[in-house]
C-alpha cells in the first residue's frame, strides 16, 4: 500500500538520554512533540532563517522577566549576539532591570508565604522573587534625581528616553563595577532602539509624572514612538531584507510590536505585506478574543503577517522563563553573532524617509483641519 503523505515526518524513535548532552541535540532530537516541539520548531526558524543578515529582528517583552534574572540572563545575550535589532518592552521589564544596574539584590523564595507578614517586614513579592522594599524606594530617586536633569527636560520618544537611562545606567555599573550589564546599558552600547507602548504604566511613568507636578518638562509623544517603529519596518522592507517579530508572552508590547504594519499599510496608505516572521511564547489562549492569544493566522487579516509567510509562524504555549534559556542557548551555540545594525543611530533618516515617501504618497503639502464643530445645517 502507498504510504500516506502526512506520515512521511521524522519517526519518532529517540535513543535514551545520555549525559553531556548538547543543548542543540536535546533541541533537535528529544524536543518531538507538543509545545516541545513547538519550541524545536521556534529555535529552528529562529537560527535558520530570522539570524540571516537581511532580517530585522523585533521582539517584544511583556512579564515580570526582568526580576527572574531573563532580562541578564537572555536578554543582553540575545542584543550582544546581534540576535535582536529593537524592541517593545513593558516599563516595568525596564524599572526592575535597573535595579541590577545599581547594585540591588533580589532574592529566590516562595509563592506561599504569608504575604501580610511580608508586608510588615517591608518585602516585596512577585510570585516566588523577593527583595527588600527600599530596592524600590532607591531607584525610584535614582530615576527622579536623573528626570532633573537639563538634558530630560524635553518632549521624547521612549527610545530617546531609554537610550538616556542606559547611558546613566552603564555608568553605574562602571562605578559599581558590576560586570554584566543590564538590558537598558547593553541596548545603550548597541544601539538598540528600545519602546514602551504604555509609558505611564510603571514605575518609570509615575516618577515622570511626579516630576511634572513640579514643572519638569519631561514628556513623552506616543506619536513618534508608533511613527518611528514603522519607520523601522518600512526601511527593512523597502531596502530588500524581512521583518521578524519574536514575542515574549502578549500584551501591548506584542500589539504595538505588530502593528507596525498597519501603519505603514491601512493608515499612511504605503505598499506592504506584513512581517515576514512570526514566533509566540505565551500561556494565553485564542479563544478569549484576547490580543494575547491572537494567532499569527488571525494577524493575516489585520496585514500584520504577510499571508504568504504563515508557515514561517510558530505559536508556543510555554513561559517564557523556561523557553527564552533554551532558546538563547541554541541559539548562541549554533548561529554566529550578527552584526550589529545600531538602528537608534538610524532613527533620524528612517523617520525622514517615512514622512517623505508618506508626503509624496499622499501629496500632502499642509494639514487642513475640517471644521468638525460645525453643523451640517450651517
Amino acid at each position: 500500500m502507498a504510504k500516506s503523505r502526512f506520515l512521511h515526518g521524522k519517526k519518532i524513535d529517540p535513543r535514551p538520554i545520555q549525559k553531556n548532552l548538547s543543548i542543540q541535540e536535546l533541541v533537535d532530537e528529544y524536543f518531538l512533540a507538543y509545545n516541545s516541539g513547538r519550541l524545536r520548531e521556534a529555535a529552528q526558524l529562529f537560527t535558520g532563517k530570522i539570524l540571516e543578515n537581511d532580517v530585522v529582528i523585533g521582539m517584544s517583552l511583556s512579564g515580570a522577566l526582568s526580576p527572574a534574572g531573563v532580562g541578564k540572563s537572555c536578554v543582553v545575550s540575545m542584543i550582544q549576539h546581534g540576535f535582536v535589532d529593537w524592541m517593545v518592552s513593558t516599563g516595568a521589564n525596564l524599572y526592575h532591570d535597573l535595579h541590577f544596574s545599581l547594585g540591588f539584590d533580589l532574592h529566590m523564595g516562595s509563592p506561599f508565604l504569608n504575604d501580610i507578614q511580608l508586608r510588615k517586614d517591608l518585602v516585596i513579592r512577585i510570585y516566588d522573587i523577593l527583595f527588600d522594599y527600599d530596592v524600590l524606594l532607591s531607584t525610584d530617586a535614582f530615576i527622579y534625581k536623573l528626570l532633573g536633569l537639563e538634558e530630560f527636560q524635553k518632549e521624547m520618544g521612549t527610545a530617546h528616553f531609554h537610550y538616556l537611562l542606559g547611558k546613566y545606567a552603564l555608568e553605574r555599573e562602571k562605578a559599581l563595577k558590576i560586570r554584566f550589564p543590564s538590558i537598558l546599558s547593553a541596548a545603550y552600547q548597541a544601539g538598540v532602539p528600545i519602546y514602551t507602548s504604555s509609558p505611564g504604566d510603571s514605575s518609570i511613568g509615575m516618577n515622570v509624572a511626579a516630576m511634572a507636578l513640579i514643572g519638569s518638562q519631561m514628556k513623552f509623544d506616543p506619536s513618534l514612538d508608533v511613527n518611528e517603529t514603522a519607520a523601522i519596518v518600512y526601511d527593512a522592507k523597502v531596502s530588500g531584507g524581512k521583518s521578524a517579530a519574536v514575542i515574549w508572552g502578549g500584551g501591548s508590547p506584542k500589539n504595538f510590536l505588530l502593528q507596525t504594519e498597519p501603519q505603514i499599510q491601512e493608515v499612511l496608505g504605503l505598499e506592504g505585506k506584513g512581517h515576514d516572521y512570526f514566533i509566540q511564547f505565551t500561556d494565553a489562549r485564542p479563544d478569549t478574543g484576547g490580543l494575547s492569544g491572537a494567532t499569527p493566522g488571525e494577524a493575516v487579516t489585520w496585514g500584520k503577517v504577510d499571508p504568504q509567510s504563515l508557515p514561517d509562524t510558530v505559536v508556543c504555549y510555554l513561559d517564557s522563563t523556561v523557553a527564552f534559556p533554551i532558546l538563547t542557548a541554541y541559539a548562541t551555540s549554533q548561529h554566529a553573532k550578527r552584526p550589529l545594525k545600531r538602528l537608534y543611530h538610524r532613527l533620524p533618516d528612517m523617520i525622514d524617509n517615512l514622512r517623505k515617501t508618506y508626503l509624496r504618497k499622499k501629496k500632502v503639502k499642509k494639514i487642513s483641519i475640517p471644521n468638525v464643530g460645525a453643523s451640517a445645517s450651517r
